[in-house]
């Protein structure tokens, strides 16, 4: 059994707690928050659930003690200001860049063979960031950000079918942000049948347009950034890495060459196992897709620049 510690523990960070140890998957789940009791008040109110949902994984707290979590196997980092309504993604960089990069560093005097999560936005860069500033293998620092904007494709895809959203299957590649994301709808199958003999390609483009604004269309109703959706995506990328799955996801990764472009991480299909992710699977992308693929990274990179 497994080790994770969850830096932050706010809605995103208590919501990965849960799911995670709901799961059943990690002996230990330790929130740490530099706000003094916060994260053991929510760890508190974590195990009390425990009987209830089932689950025999140990929730502490800590209060900025970085030596709690010491050995852990994986790391998650969602650390850093959420989003406000008409806030970018982009706009949290100079605030958030700071806090990522001494989180990764603390985190590894204590846990130096650990595999990192990186939740915080603006996601792509501070995956690029962590990578920088730890100097780790390329393998051990994933970016989340495409497998929620891949759940939020497929429930949007699910809606315009009417079916079951386990029923459609779909990938969002590209930038985490809500211009630079590309949702592969060519290639998206209602239960292996192209979703295009199902709906109509105006539909289709409302279903993209949809997910490619998603984060912001919740953040504008709650005031604040989602959490279940980012917690439960963070939870099945973690246990995919602990419970060595090999499950593919796209994941914001760093290329090297992959898709055409190098030194940069952004979210492609990759398999992830006990060693983080393993591979980068490729995919036959049309033109007008790899079109979307370079202006993505154009803005990413730009983004990077700001560091």
């Amino acid at each position: 059994m497994s080790k994770i510690t969850v830096i932050g523990a706010g809605n995103v960070g208590a919501s990965c707690a849960e799911y995670i140890a709901m799961k059943n998957f990690a002996s230990e789940v330790v929130l740490l928050d530099i706000k003094e009791n916060f994260a053991e008040g929510k760890a508190l109110d974590l195990m009390q659930t425990a009987t209830l949902n089932g689950f025999d994984t140990r929730i502490s707290g800590s209060t900025n003690d970085y030596s709690k979590t010491a050995n852990s196997d994986v790391v998650v980092v969602t650390s850093g200001i959420p989003r406000k309504p008409g806030m970018t993604r982009e706009e949290l960089i100079g605030i958030n860049a700071g806090i990522v990069k001494g989180v990764v560093e603390s985190c590894l005097a204590h846990s130096p063979n650990a595999i990192f999560v990186i939740v915080s936005n603006p996601m792509d860069t501070m995956t690029y960031l962590a990578l920088k500033a730890s100097g780790l293998p390329k393998n051990r620092i994933i970016g989340m950000g495409g497998i929620l904007d891949s759940a939020r494709f497929r429930h949007y895809l699910s809606q315009a079918l009417n079916c079951p959203a386990n029923d459609v299957d779909g990938m969002v590649i590209g930038g985490h942000g809500d211009t630079t994301m590309i949702p592969l709808t060519r290639l998206a199958g209602y239960r292996g049948v192209p979703v295009a003999q199902f709906a109509a390609a105006d539909t289709l483009a409302k279903v993209k347009a949809d997910t490619m604004v998603g984060g912001a269309t919740l953040t504008g109703m709650l005031g604040t950034s989602a959490w279940y959706a980012p917690g439960a995506s963070v939870s099945s990328l973690v246990q995919s890495i602990v419970c060595d799955q090999k499950k593919m996801f796209p994941c914001s990764v760093y290329l090297e060459g992959e898709f055409g472009e190098s030194d940069i991480c952004m979210g492609v299909p990759v398999i992830l196992g006990k060693n983080g992710w393993e591979s980068i699977v490729n995919i036959d992308l049309n033109d007008e897709e790899k079109a979307e693929f370079a202006k993505s990274a154009a803005a990413v990179r730009s983004m990077n620049s700001a560091l």
